[in-house]
C-alpha cells in the first residue's frame, strides 16, 4: 500500500500546477483577424503613399511604394527570410502613438538610395561599400520617408504623431546580437511588405515589421477616427389626450361662405451692401459651413519670365520676386486674397502671422 502524501507535498504539487498554468497563460499570443489585417494594409497604403512623394523629392526619381501585403511572422521565420545581410532601421514614436517598428531593405537597394542621396547616378553601386557616410544618407532618406508617413497618420487619426530619428544597422540574421534578436521581445510580429520602385534603378521590396500590439493600436486609432458621431436622441412628443365627448350633440348651423381676406402687397426692399460689424449677429445656420474645407495659400511674391528664361532654369538657379525683404506676404483662401501677414517659424515648420485683414468691400477688383 502506498504512503499518503503529506500536506507539504500536496502544497508543492499545487504550486507546481499553478505555476505551470500561469506559464502557459503568459505564452498565449495575440493575433490579428482578417478585418485588422485589411485595416493595417489600408493604413500602410495611405501613409507610405505620402512617403513615396517625400522620397521622390529627395532622390529626384519617380518613386512608387504600393500593394501592401500583411502577414504574421516569428523571429525564427525572419531568420529564414533573411539568410543574407540586409539593412534595418528601427523607428520609435515620441507622440501620438506608443511603440516602434522596423524597416528592412536589401543592401543593394540601400546602396542605390545612398548614392542618389550623395549626388550619384545610382548605377553600378557596390553594396559592399556601405560605409558610415552612406549609411547616414540612407538613414536620412528613411527619416524623411517615415516623417511623411507620420504626417499622413496625423491627418487620418486627427492627432499629432511624431517619430524619433531612426537607428540604422546592417544585420546578418544568421548571427546573434542583431536587431532581429532584439525583436524577440515582440514575440509574434506583424509584417507588411510593399513593392518599392525607384525610377529604373530599383524594383524590389521594402518590409515594415511591428509588434502585434502596435498593429492593433493603429487599427483602434483608425476605428476611433472614422466612427460616426452618435445621433442625438429624438425628443418624445407629448401625448395628446382626446377631448371629452359631449353627451348630446346639437345640430350645427350651416356655415356661411366668407370672402378671402385681402393680402397686403408692398415693393421689395433690399438691404444695402456693407461690411459686417462685430455687433451684428451671425446667421443661425452658419454652423453648417464650419466643416467645409478651404485651400489657404501664402504667396511670397510673383515675377514674369520668358519661355527662354524658364527653359534655362536648373538646380541652384535663383528667381527674384517682386516683393522686398520684410514686406508682408499675401494670404489667399480659395485663390481670393483675404489678408496680409509676415512669415514666422513654428518649431521646425514655416507659418504666417496675420497682420492685416482685407475688408470685403476692398476685395472687389483684386486679382
Amino acid at each position: 500500500m502506498s504512503e499518503m502524501l503529506s500536506q507539504d507535498e500536496i502544497d508543492a504539487l499545487l504550486r507546481g500546477t499553478s505555476e505551470s498554468t500561469s506559464s502557459t497563460e503568459t505564452k498565449q499570443e495575440v493575433h490579428l483577424d482578417s478585418m485588422e489585417s485589411d485595416a493595417l494594409g489600408e493604413i500602410g497604403n495611405i501613409s507610405f503613399g505620402n512617403s513615396a512623394t517625400a522620397l521622390s523629392t529627395l532622390l529626384q526619381q519617380k518613386v512608387e511604394i504600393t500593394t501592401p501585403i500583411v502577414s504574421e511572422v516569428t523571429v525564427d521565420a525572419l531568420r529564414e527570410r533573411y539568410p543574407t545581410p540586409h539593412v534595418a532601421l528601427r523607428v520609435g514614436y515620441t507622440e501620438g502613438l506608443e511603440g516602434e517598428n522596423v524597416l528592412v531593405l536589401t543592401r543593394e537597394d540601400a546602396a542605390i538610395i545612398s548614392d542618389l542621396m550623395l549626388g550619384g547616378t545610382g548605377v553600378g553601386v557596390d553594396p559592399d561599400g556601405l560605409d558610415e557616410i552612406r549609411l547616414s544618407a540612407v538613414q536620412e532618406a528613411m527619416n524623411q520617408m517615415m516623417g511623411a508617413a507620420a504626417t499622413s497618420l496625423s491627418t487620418v487619426f486627427s492627432k499629432k504623431i511624431d517619430i524619433s530619428p531612426p537607428l540604422i544597422e546592417v544585420f546578418d540574421a544568421t548571427k546573434t546580437q542583431t536587431i532581429i534578436d532584439r525583436l524577440e521581445l515582440w514575440e509574434t510580429m506583424v509584417l507588411i511588405e510593399f513593392n518599392l520602385k525607384v525610377g529604373t534603378l530599383i524594383d524590389s521590396k521594402i518590409v515594415q515589421i511591428a509588434p502585434i500590439k502596435f498593429g492593433k493600436q493603429l487599427v483602434n486609432e483608425l476605428m476611433a477616427a472614422t466612427a460616426p458621431s452618435p445621433a442625438p436622441a429624438p425628443k418624445p412628443e407629448p401625448v395628446k389626450q382626446a377631448p371629452p365627448q359631449p353627451q348630446a350633440q346639437a345640430v350645427a348651423p350651416r356655415p356661411e361662405p366668407k370672402s378671402a381676406p385681402e393680402v397686403a402687397v408692398s415693393q421689395a426692399e433690399f438691404m444695402p451692401l456693407h461690411a459686417p460689424t462685430s455687433n451684428e449677429a451671425a446667421p443661425a445656420n452658419l454652423g453648417l459651413l464650419y466643416d467645409v474645407p478651404l485651400n489657404v495659400t501664402v504667396e511670397l511674391g510673383r515675377t514674369k519670365r520668358s519661355v527662354r528664361e524658364v527653359l534655362e532654369l536648373s538646380q541652384g538657379s535663383i528667381i527674384e520676386l517682386d516683393k522686398l525683404a520684410g514686406e508682408p506676404v499675401d494670404i489667399y483662401v480659395n485663390q481670393q486674397r483675404i489678408a496680409r501677414g509676415e512669415v514666422v517659424v513654428i518649431e521646425e515648420n514655416f507659418g504666417v502671422r496675420v497682420t492685416e485683414i482685407i475688408q470685403p468691400h476692398e476685395r472687389i477688383g483684386i486679382v
